[in-house]
């Protein structure tokens, strides 16, 4: 500026350039949540083997999906507060380590019960590594628009593991049987590790005190939530075990949020929130994620009610998903000449329209082939991945270096807790209505409010753009 050229010495990067080490650094961070997303949309293809093979009922599958996202989302926070305190290259390596011995617990797993158990243990492990994973990413690119298109580019990775996780799940399971779509781990979790330790150049710790009564109300919060949503359907939504499991839900979350107000040194640092956009951005990744995962486990189920076994069904789903990764490499692109709030708006308002064209498609035509509203769900999808690389550049702007673990901790653990409740709102459904020519157009409905309300969320309150 000011007539200046811009020069650099001799091996260091331009303003705006990737750092030579960047791509590789780009993809081993990935990894962790590679293996991760490829685990959870893959298993989804299997859901059906599991229920035969382990007489698993409807609320039982609800739970192997959920439980993961359960732990998940509930250490989230914890795991981003534990990275500060021991670092964050530390805590990606122990994350793995954890995700892949529960892997393995889960591929031996005898019954539904002991499976749940190991897929919560999966979702302590990927609540460890994944908030590193984005903190590490932030210290390594140092230019806001870099960032932000390393960003759209990790995103992207990660959108395409989801995209292939339905056809590799499909064609683990029709080879090889559903055990398999947790063996893959595996070879992944070793690679991550080994990559970790040779590549990654660890982010200063960061010690903060960790509030361990908090994190427990918090966990004891999001399970109890969880209990209500699958079990209301199967117990009775009047029944004393539910009712008494949602007042206890209600005691502990006012006793976190009481808690939370008064204490020195709460989970989430309060300079966060000192603009509108962290909480806004949260809030649509919440609301996204509830209508994305939602929306992937019920079509699972469909496509499988239809007769399609666990390869077709990939098959099938493969598409939708590719989608995602479609609009998350065109939205670092957009977000660097454009902003943030561009994509965001644009991606969330297209989305929600297409939702509601499925809404009308699917109660105008209820046995219409599965591709006439495959089409409409790509369209769909590639709006909402233009809009999500951008949700995340949000968070992690306004979190900055400092609070870039808080931040990415905070993200992810609203996304999930999306994903959960989408997920349990989908067996509710499903429960309440045995047709699945009214469960398509009430799901897809769901879908149309929350991507509304996301647009709402960004349109009032994200309102500042890259410098």
């Amino acid at each position: 500026m000011n007539g200046s050229t811009c020069t650099a010495p001799p091996g260091a990067a331009l303003p705006g350039a990737v750092p030579r080490s960047g791509t590789l650094t780009l993809a081993t961070l990935a990894v962790g949540f590679i293996m991760a997303m490829i685990d959870l949309t893959a298993v989804n293809t299997a859901l059906a083997d599991i229920a035969r093979d382990l007489s698993v009922p409807l609320s039982g599958l609800v739970w192997v999906v959920d439980g993961y996202t359960l732990t998940f989302a509930a250490l989230l926070l914890a795991g981003g507060a534990l990275g500060d305190r021991i670092g964050a290259r530390k805590a990606y390596i122990h994350g793995l380590g954890a995700f892949l011995f529960a892997s393995v617990l889960c591929a031996v797993a005898p019954g539904g019960a002991t499976l749940t158990a190991a897929r919560l243990l999966q979702g302590a492990g990927a609540a460890l590594f994944l908030p590193s994973s984005l903190s590490l990413l932030t210290h390594t690119f140092e230019d806001d628009r870099v960032r932000a298109r390393m960003v759209g580019t990790w995103s992207a990775m990660v959108g395409a593991s989801s995209a292939v996780g339905p056809l590799v799940g499909g064609i683990l399971v029709h080879e090889f049987g559903w055990r398999s779509v947790f063996w893959v781990n595996v070879p992944l979790g070793l690679l991550g590790m080994a990559l970790a330790w040779k590549v990654i150049v660890d982010a200063p710790p960061q010690p903060r005190p960790l509030s361990l009564a908090s994190h427990g109300l918090g966990v004891l919060a999001l399970a109890g939530l969880s209990f209500v949503l699958i079990e209301g359907p199967v117990l009775g939504w009047g029944s004393a075990a539910v009712l008494g499991a949602a007042a206890a839900t209600a005691v502990v979350a006012a006793t976190l949020i009481a808690r939370e107000r008064r204490a020195a040194h709460p989970m989430l640092p309060r300079a966060l929130f000192a603009t509108g956009s962290f909480a806004a951005a949260n809030g649509t990744g919440f609301l996204i994620n509830l209508a994305v995962f939602g929306q992937l486990f019920l079509l699972s189920l469909y496509l499988q009610a239809r007769g399609a076994d666990a390869r077709r069904t990939g098959l099938a789903l493969m598409p939708m998903m590719m989608a995602f990764t479609a609009g998350n490499f065109s939205s670092g692109r957009i977000s660097g000449r454009f902003g943030l709030r561009l994509p965001l708006l644009a991606g969330l308002s297209v989305g929600a329209a297409m939702a509601l064209v499925l809404v009308a498609l699917s109660w105008t035509m209820p046995r219409a082939p599965f591709g006439v509203l495959l089409g409409v769900i790509v369209l769909m999808n590639i709006a909402i991945g233009v809009a999500i690389p951008a949700m995340t550049a949000t968070v992690m702007q306004v979190a900055g270096k400092a609070y870039a673990n808080s931040g990415a901790a905070a993200l992810n653990a609203n996304r999930q807790i999306g994903a959960l409740v989408g997920v349990a709102l989908m067996g509710s459904i499903m429960h309440a209505l045995p047709a699945w020519e009214a469960r398509l157009p009430l799901a897809f409905g769901v879908a149309a409010v929350c991507f509304a309300g996301a647009w709402l969320l960004v349109h009032r309150h994200v309102k500042f753009e890259l410098t």
